[in-house]
């Protein structure tokens, strides 16, 4: 449909990983064009694979927008005055970016030149919404001489980390048979069925939901992602340590207060 496969093939055969430029368009990301042929965008280029956005807040603020359709459901529907078309949009989005313009805000090695104004505007270029469809927010230190030039490799493998992975998959598999692939892909009704945590767990979840200000959205994606730590552990209860954690990766909605 793209008229992007070479060789001759007339399948994909390997998972995607697309990262276009932050100076994308809106109809780039999203897909369309004109006349009467609509192209897919890199939302639907990305299906089944990798969406990477990286410099997130340096994208214009109407392509992130658009996310947030195909991050929901899975589909992009785009409606023009010569057609309307439905494109699969179901990807793993990931993104990166900096703390402040400059870059250095909490690094120790170097002082940040940015006001608190420069940082809120930054910032503000990220929608609320956007932010709520996103699973994990996880800040990455930077790494001092001693980290980068070790040889020592320190945590699993990939090879290791994959097994766990696909261990959780099937687990998750089973436990849907065959409804969803994954903890990713329920829907609230069926989250709230399956993603239930005990009491200590329980109450943890609503004394941050209350501090934090939580969306019903973003409620739903800790109740997923407590439950998939719970699957890594082969543990069928989603335990205090589960719900604390999930909590930990929705660091940007500690910084947005």
């Amino acid at each position: 449909v793209a008229n992007a496969l070479a060789n001759g093939r007339r399948l994909v055969a390997q998972r995607p990983f697309r990262a276009p430029h932050h100076t994308a368009t809106t109809v780039s990301i999203s897909g369309g064009g004109h006349g009467l042929r609509p192209t897919p965008g890199e939302v639907s280029l990305a299906h089944n694979g990798v969406l990477f956005l990286d410099e997130l807040p340096e994208f214009n603020r109407a392509a992130l927008e658009v996310l947030r359709q195909p991050l929901e459901e899975g589909l992009v529907h785009i409606r023009r005055a010569m057609y309307s078309v439905t494109f699969p949009s179901r990807f793993l989005l990931a993104v990166a970016f900096n703390p402040c313009p400059c870059g250095h805000r909490g690094d120790s090695r170097r002082q940040c030149r940015c006001s608190v104004g420069d940082v809120q505007r930054y910032m503000s270029r990220l929608s609320g919404p956007l932010l709520d469809r996103i699973d994990l927010h996880v800040e990455v230190p930077a790494l001092n001489f001693q980290e980068l030039s070790s040889d020592r490799v320190t945590g699993p493998t990939s090879a290791e980390m994959r097994a766990e992975v696909q261990a959780a998959r099937d687990r998750q598999r089973a436990r849907y048979g065959g409804a969803f692939h994954c903890n990713a892909h329920l829907d609230p009704p069926t989250a709230r069925i399956h993603c239930k945590p005990t009491d200590g767990a329980k109450a943890i979840l609503e004394s941050a939901m209350t501090q934090l200000g939580f969306s019903a959205r973003a409620y739903d994606k800790v109740l997923r992602v407590a439950r998939t730590l719970a699957d890594l552990e082969r543990n069928d209860t989603m335990e205090e340590k589960h719900v604390a954690e999930a909590l930990q990766y929705r660091n940007l909605d500690r910084q947005m207060l």
